[in-house]
């Protein structure tokens, strides 16, 4: 499954991290280009 996070804050990162680990495909969008980085 493809999933796209929109905010990378706590709850979008963890819960990006999450989903890549159980073997999804994650795209994290955030308007803060630090937080990407």
């Amino acid at each position: 499954m493809r999933v796209a996070m929109i905010g990378t804050g706590y709850v979008g990162l963890v819960s990006g991290a999450c989903f890549a680990d159980f073997g999804h495909v994650v795209t994290c969008i955030d308007k803060d280009p630090r937080k990407i980085s």
